[in-house]
């Protein structure tokens, strides 16, 4: 068959010209080569020789840098060109089959213009990034050339009356449309750049954040394919395969996508709104969010609408391609009427969507789109939302810096309360913008899927579809039904979580008193409410999800039913299967609705509490810290006396006192110099205005040494902040004095001025007072180094840090953490001990550079070597060397020598001011008071002995928790993956192969905690549904396929047994079921060739009723499998929970030396809610959707079964995908985790310090770390976003091209006579399902890997060792009253704390008759706790024994063992629950005798005084009493259990010396009769001891009674008191 460009028919004149050149359509053709030839010609070489000297040229960091004016219409315009010329070549190649010759020049020029386009935008693409623009000339002649060019055709084509019901009139017209436009956008980039014809070109910087190599997002930057397909992304996602993806590797934020930017616009919009007219109005947030964020909100609509109308091609394309399938099959091509112009044939523009191949292209392209805008929507919801995150989260910081103290002492706004709004709440508005384009979306998608489904079936249909309708209200319902129990759940679940909480943090204590399996139960207690709630969770989800799969089947069920009632005949194969895919369609936006509605009801809630946070109170201005004065004049000009009334209580004379001296003092200027701070007529509130201090009126002396003393509760701690100004002024001033050369001014000014003038001189002088070093009483450390937390953020001097090191003695603590001072501390850093944590604080105060210094009680953790060398080196040494102002709150008096200034204090108001010498010479009997309590003091002294007790504890417990570190490392989970990686790092293909394995061993583990049974059902119902909903619609395609065949046959009944005998002769496309029916309508059917009643009808109603019982067994299933599910996934975690809480609080106490605190609570709360409420969502819709895709893939490849050749690459590309995704989705999701908790610490740290910070002035710096945190967060789950858009877009495509393969696989097949229409809208169908859920496949994978670690962390901690609880001897064999005497006999005793470790008490032996008072002291680390912990088998005692009244404690049960001593611990603890769950919580003992216990530990008259006496509340870890009450209880609940042996572990380490001269005495008497062992802190207290031990490196000593031991001079007890003394 000859080729030739015009074609050579016999008749035409192919190349005859007689009519002029252009009246020959052959040369207007060949006209329209040249400008495409020319193109090539001239891009060809030098786009070859630009890309072999790419690499010298110098290259911007991203090739993407720079775009031209125009740049994404030129991309879309050059798209639309392609798709044109495209149509173009089908409709030339498709004319040209109705020619007798082939005619080149009708496709020939579509195919190069096809090539030409693809050049024009490669060529582009690379001038941009190598901004080259006078190269782009090129492209505007070209554009210019083919636009005259078609131009020309399309004249030619009107002078021919040739219109638009011909295809090729259409498709020129739109090419000269395109040729245009695209001549227009090269036009503008001239006009902009000036590139050609102007003398000077505009000179282009890149964008600032491309200047910046640190910018790795670059999806704003790049060009418009690699926007739609995440190509960019590509390098990141593969490299993750070599090595996991680190914040480096992701770099910074964009400026318009950083926090800062973000806020700002937030801010504007909410400032804007407040007006002139109402300043209190509070401006409404939803109107802020809108003004700031609502342009890509909108943007992000149009793609989804875009997208949900192209979603309606599929089911279109499909009715179309299985109609025309059957009219071809069935013989009915009808003659085309053939039109020719310029002798050549012309296709009419009806036939283009005849044509069933061009059906399946344009339902792939409708798909690529759909896909693609859908894509483009997500991402741009999902960044807009992460922008609003990050903007909320800056206002609430914000707004938490300005929070008023009061605020938060007085529990309106709780620290649970601010994490909340930060954790939750922002999260919460976050999902509702990227959910809310669906809210406008779905209505439109509703109904246009209606409309179409009355198109195809008439009302049938929209009785189907109301199914769906009126089920909308049942999901709803079960939608708000989940949040109120998942609400309830939380609950219990943080109850739970405290209650471990406690349990964790006292679990010493439980275990010392036998108390473990009291609070284990009531966890368990709790667990067992949020279980029930759980059940509830889980059934109304397995509700949800079987609605799902349901509400579908149901309305194809009814659609169909009703339609043979109706009609009382069966739909075609092509509107049944459109019909489905429509159903499919429709079914997504009711579910969704139910969900988005939910969450904008939730972001109603969330942004009222946002509202009410944004309004809260603030925190006073700063103006009365410079001087100027914030209390109104009239409340400071009342006369002194006015408050006589409040001081009744106190004798005249101390009034007369106090306000002689102020007025005497404000007569003398000169003096103001030496004051650093003032506060006169003082009356301070925490809120609810009951006065906490009343009538203060004190001056603290410039670079002095203030003390300020007084009893425990007698506002001294608020003092401080009320001069800090965090308490709310009633009356009087505080005064800062400012430089010294405005100082007179000043005072003037404070004294006499009116408050105009004040104001005006507080501007006049600079408004920042000094920032104030101050160290808070409770301890407060940032998740940092020890080094971060002492310079806080003033330039490290090392000098200077060595010596507040020094000072602080913090040098041998430091030598013990793993890092020295650059081990991480504070909440998830190491826990550190009480006295480390103060020590760290009070380094902190003394670094900073500031003139004042404030401490809280520093000494308040501290034994007292540490307190006096903090004193000489730290106060009198460090900071007196400086002048530094320093105002010191203390219970140690011994220490009132030292000071400048007095303040004595008493109740809420000011007792005396003065220097030691005043109080001495004016109130003698204070003075004496003092001084028996400093004698008191002063005998306590022991340096050493002091020394060694707690500090020394404290360090031990690090030694050991480190050195124990070492040995465990295996247990170490947190670290393993990085042990993994440094093994096998000469081995790289082995790490990655590790990384991308699914772990299977863990998801077993999972399931058959969750019981065999329940697994077998899981299984088999899942494989049953999904047979029985291929089955349905297997059924459906015979039905409609037979039917049809029967009624189109017509009256020709031969015909129609040929059909059917064709389906028979095939028996590879149908199943025996299939065949059999087939042969029985065979023969029903040749009897009765003529005759069509009767057999159809029973064929019909045979359809129908195994089609209704299909549907019916169907729906069945859904519900089984969505059960079995969730119940599976819930018995797992009970089970889970169960063995996990059982096992560590039976762990021995080493355990909880060695794992720390934040790592056994993150199994009990993040893992265990994975396990809870995560896994079994994710293991179920993985499960769905895998079913669904393979259902779908057999499906097909059982109709067409060349479609098994398509198949395998795509799946080899699709393994590719999947692999390469997981590896990166896992570290990107690692990522966003771990940068989110340093963000939600950094803000319950920020909440936790505030009056630190404050003081400290430090706001700018933790707002700037705020920032950074949150952009470091932001942009991991950007990029794990544009991951999962990444993988969609490649999904999808995927799934598009599987579309296309399974209809051209049919078409082809048809023609070779392969299956029937029926069985082809079949393929189709499905293959459209497989496109929604292959991505889910691939992400449900990578979450379910990501869950199951949560599974892989608990079972590490399930193969701990428990404690032996057992014994050798039967609890029943044990006395009921042992031990009644309490002797104690030591036989050469040998302890060590792990068999790894060395011994800490070495063959020690000794006799401690009933009833004998012991003391034991000892330097550091010479083992007395160890001894303590020895009496109740707490350590590894390996050899030797302790006999206590003849029975060898290491024989009998624990339970028994610690039930029957008593013990009181250093650290006190008490738990959340009343005063008697605290005294006695196993609900033994009746009230009298807890009433005892209170009188005897000094407590009785503060209890009664409790709303509710014995049942008032205490809060956790007892936050409501004070250090030294709480030791009072603890002694109180020793004394209630009545074991006649007590051991005393420096239990009076945190009271004054009053109290704890009253309970030396009550001990002593209240103990008369039993056996009391001391561990000494103080040496004096032991001194009236029977029985003296003293010990030296697990030895001892000495042993003797105080006398004896105090004869031999040289002896270490005589020592120790010597030094003391």
């Amino acid at each position: 068959m000859a080729l030739s460009f015009c074609g050579n028919d016999e008749n035409a004149s192919s190349y005859s010209v007689d009519d002029g050149m252009l009246n020959n359509g052959c040369f207007v053709d060949a006209l329209n080569l040249v400008p495409h030839v020319f193109l090539l010609f001239i891009t060809f070489p030098i786009l070859f020789i630009g890309w072999g000297s790419q690499s010298s040229k110098v290259q911007i960091h991203h090739n993407t840098w720079l775009h031209f004016p125009g740049h994404n219409l030129r991309w879309i315009l050059t798209f639309s060109l392609l798709f044109v010329h495209v149509c173009e070549f089908a409709e030339g190649i498709v004319s040209n089959k109705m020619m007798d010759t082939n005619h080149l020049h009708l496709f020939m020029p579509a195919f190069m213009g096809f090539v030409a386009a693809t050049t024009s935008v490669v060529y582009y693409h690379n001038i941009e990034t190598s901004n080259f623009p006078k190269l782009l000339l090129v492209l505007f002649i070209y554009w210019v050339l083919a636009f005259i060019t078609k131009s020309i055709k399309l004249w030619k084509f009107v002078e021919y009356k040739v219109g638009l019901q011909q295809l090729r009139f259409c498709i020129t017209a739109l090419l000269v449309i395109l040729y245009g436009l695209l001549m227009a956008v090269e036009v503008n980039v001239i006009r902009i750049r000036k590139y050609v014809f102007f003398a000077n070109p505009q000179k282009v910087k890149p964008p600032e954040d491309l200047q910046d190599l640190g910018v790795r997002f670059l999806q704003p930057f790049v060009n418009l394919l690699s926007k739609a397909t995440y190509w960019w992304m590509n390098p990141l996602i593969i490299g993750a395969h070599k090595r996991p993806i680190e914040l480096k590797k992701i770099g910074k934020l964009p400026i318009a996508m950083r926090a800062l930017t973000n806020y700002l616009r937030l801010k504007d919009a909410y400032e804007d709104q407040k007006t002139a007219e109402n300043p209190d109005r509070a401006p409404s947030i939803w109107r802020s969010m809108y003004r700031a964020f609502g342009r890509p909100i909108l943007l992000s609509s149009t793609f989804r609408y875009l997208a949900d109308l192209l979603g309606f091609a599929g089911p279109l394309c499909i009715s179309g391609i299985v109609r025309n399938l059957t009219l071809e099959g069935g013989g009915a091509t009808q003659d085309k009427i053939r039109e020719t112009y310029f002798g050549v044939h012309f296709m009419l523009s009806t036939e283009l969507l005849q044509n069933t191949s061009v059906l399946a292209v344009l339902l792939f392209l409708a798909l690529v789109l759909q896909r693609t805008f859908l894509q483009a929507s997500y991402y741009v919801t999902i960044e807009t939302g992460i922008n609003l995150r990050g903007a909320l989260l800056a206002m609430i910081y914000n707004k938490i810096l300005r929070l008023s103290t009061s605020n938060m002492s007085m529990g309106e706004m709780t620290l649970g309360q601010i994490n909340n709004l930060v954790a939750i709440e922002t999260n919460q508005l976050m999902w509702f913008l990227f959910l809310c384009p669906n809210l406008w979306a779905m209505p439109v998608q509703i109904v246009m899927g209606v409309i179409l489904l009355y198109y195809l079936l008439g009302w049938s249909a929209l009785i189907g579809a109301s199914v769906i309708v009126l089920l909308a209200p049942v999901q709803y319902l079960i939608a708000t039904k989940l949040a109120d129990t998942q609400k309830s759940t939380l609950e219990h679940s943080t109850d739970r979580l405290k209650k471990t909480t406690e349990i964790l943090k006292g679990i010493k204590l439980l275990k010392l008193y036998a108390w473990e399996n009291i609070f284990c139960g009531s966890v368990e207690e709790t667990r067992g409410k949020e279980l029930t709630s759980l059940k509830t969770f889980a059934f109304y989800t397995s509700m949800s999800i079987f609605m799902n799969a349901a509400i579908p089947i149901a309305a194809v069920l009814v659609t169909f039913v009703m339609h043979h009632i109706i009609t009382k005949s069966s739909p075609s194969p092509s509107e049944a299967f459109a019909a489905l895919a429509l159903f499919n369609i429709l079914v997504t936006p009711l579910f969704l609705l139910s969900t988005v509605v939910r969450f904008a009801v939730k972001a109603l809630v969330s942004v009222q509490k946002l509202g009410e946070f944004l309004q809260s109170d603030e925190i006073g201005d700063d103006s009365w810290r410079n001087g100027d004065m914030s209390v109104p004049s009239e409340a400071a000009k009342k006369h002194p006396g006015a408050t006589k009334a409040i001081n009744r209580k106190q004798p005249l004379r101390y009034q007369m006192d106090n306000y002689e001296q102020p007025s005497r003092r404000q007569m003398r200027p000169s003096e103001t110099e030496d004051v650093a701070v003032k506060v006169s007529n003082g009356c301070f509130t925490w809120g609810s205005n009951l006065s906490t201090l009343s009538d203060i009126n004190i001056r603290i002396p410039t670079g002095q040494l203030t003390m300020i003393v007084g009893q425990v509760g007698c506002g001294k701690s608020s003092l401080l902040l009320a001069m800090l100004g965090e308490m709310q002024t009633i009356t009087g001033r505080v005064h800062w004095s400012k430089l010294p050369d405005c100082e007179t001014l000043l005072h003037q000014g404070t004294f006499s001025c009116s408050e105009a003038e004040e104001e005006a001189h507080g501007h006049t002088m600079s408004k920042n007072r000094y920032s104030v070093a101050y160290a808070t009483q409770k301890s407060w450390l940032l998740n940092a180094t020890v080094e971060e937390n002492i310079t806080f953020g003033s330039p490290f001097n090392k000098q200077r840090y060595k010596a507040v090191i020094d000072a602080c003695s913090l040098q041998l603590d430091i030598d013990l953490l793993p890092f020295g001072d650059q081990t991480e501390i504070g909440e998830r850093g190491i826990n550190l001990s009480g006295g480390q944590r103060q020590r760290i604080c009070v380094a902190r105060a003394l670094y900073q550079n500031t003139n004042i210094v404030f401490l809280d009680d520093p000494f308040s953790a501290l034994d007292i070597h540490l307190s006096d060398h903090l004193m000489q080196e730290g106060i009198l040494k460090f900071l007196q060397d400086d002048k530094r102002t320093v105002v010191l709150v203390t219970h140690k008096l011994q220490y009132l020598i030292h000071a400048d200034w007095i303040i004595a204090m008493k109740g809420g108001s000011v007792l005396r001011e003065g220097t030691l010498k005043d109080i001495q010479t004016h109130d003698v009997e204070l003075y004496d008071h003092w001084k028996t309590l400093m004698n008191r003091q002063d005998q306590e002294l022991e340096k050493d002995i002091e020394q060694d007790s707690q500090t020394t504890l404290e360090r031990k417990t690090l030694r050991r928790a480190f050195y124990s570190r070492e040995a465990k490392n295996q247990m170490d989970d947190e670290d393993e993956e990085e042990e993994e990686e440094e093994e096998d790092d000469d081995n790289l293909s082995m790490t990655t192969n590790r990384r991308s394995k699914v772990p299977w061993k863990v998801c077993w583990c999972y399931m058959s905690s969750g019981g065999f049974f329940m697994v077998f059902l899981m299984v088999s119902s899942k494989l049953l549904k999904h047979s029985v909903i291929v089955a349905i619609d297997y059924w459906l395609a015979m039905w409609s396929s037979k039917s049809n065949q029967t009624i189109v046959a017509g009256p020709n009944g031969t015909c129609q047994v040929q059909e059917i005998h064709r389906n028979a002769t095939f028996p590879g496309t149908s199943d025996y079921e299939v065949q059999y029916h087939s042969c029985r309508f065979l023969k029903a059917q040749t009897s009765t060739p003529l005759d069509f009643g009767p057999p159809v009808c029973v064929q019909d109603s045979l359809y129908l009723t195994v089609f209704i019982i299909l549907c019916a067994a169907g729906i069945t299933l859904c519900l089984i499998t969505s059960l079995t599910v969730e119940f599976l996934g819930l018995s797992a975690a009970t089970n889970l929970h169960h063995n996990l809480l059982n096992k560590i609080i039976h762990a021995p106490l080493r355990f909880f030396d060695v794992t720390p605190l934040g790592q056994i609570l993150n199994r009990f709360s993040a893992d265990t809610n994975i396990i809870d409420q995560h896994i079994p969502p994710t293991l179920e819709s993985l499960t769905r959707s895998t079913l669904l895709c393979l259902s779908a893939i057999g499906v097909i490849s059982r109709i067409t079964p060349s479609f098994v050749i398509a198949l395998v690459p795509l799946a080899v590309a699709f393994y590719f995908i999947q692999k390469y995704f997981r590896v990166a989705s896992k570290d990107l999701q690692d990522l966003d985790d771990s940068t989110q908790l340093p963000l939600l610490c950094h803000f319950s740290e920020t909440a936790e310090g505030l009056t630190t910070i404050r003081a400290f002035r430090h706001e700018a710096r933790f707002k700037q770390r705020m920032l950074e945190l949150t952009d470091t967060n932001n942009t991991a789950y950007l990029f794990l976003s544009a991951a999962n858009r990444w993988l969609e877009v490649r999904t999808d495509y995927l799934g598009a091209v599987i579309v296309l393969a399974a209809a051209g696989t049919s078409i082809w097949g048809l023609h070779c006579g392969e299956p029937s229409g029926g069985l082809v809208g079949l393929a189709l169908t499905y293959a459209l399902t497989v496109t929604n859920y292959l991505n889910w496949v691939v992400r449900n994978l990578a979450d379910l890997e990501v869950q199951m670690a949560a599974v892989k962390k608990v079972n590490s901690f399930l193969s701990t060792e428990s404690e032996n609880y057992e014994g050798s001897m039967d609890s029943s064999q044990v006395p009921e009253n042992w031990p009644q005497d309490g002797g104690i006999k030591i036989q050469d005793l040998c302890v060590r704390y792990d068999p790894m470790l060395k011994p800490v008490l070495k063959h020690v032996n000794a006799y401690v008759q009933p009833g004998q008072k012991v003391g034991i002291c000892g330097r550091t680390g010479s083992g007395k706790s160890s001894l303590s912990l020895a009496f109740f088998n707490m350590v590894d005692i390996f050899e030797g024994k302790i006999v206590i009244d003849g029975i060898d404690i290491c024989k009998l049960p624990l339970q028994t063992l610690r039930s029957r001593l008593s013990i009181i611990l250093q650290d006190p603890v008490l738990f959340s629950g009343s005063i008697r769950f605290n005294l006695d919580p196993e609900r033994t003992c009746n009230d009298e005798r807890l009433w005892e216990a209170l009188e005897i530990a000094q407590l009785k008259n503060m209890v009664q005084a409790l709303p509710g006496g014995l049942d008032a509340v205490v809060t956790e870890g007892g936050e409501n009493f004070s250090v030294g009450q709480r030791q009072l209880f603890c002694l109180a609940r020793a004394f209630v259990r009545k074991s006649s042996i007590l051991i005393m572990d420096e239990a009076t380490a945190s009271i004054d010396m009053a109290t704890e001269n009253i309970l030396q005495k009550v001990v002593m008497t209240a103990f008369a009769d039993r056996t009391v062992v001391t561990i000494a802190h103080r040496v004096h207290t032991i001194l009236t001891a029977d029985l003296v031990i003293v010990m030296k490196r697990g030895n001892i000593l000495e042993y003797d009674k105080p006398e004896t031991l105090l004869e031999q001079e040289d002896g270490m007890f005589a020592s120790f008191v010597k030094a003391d003394m």
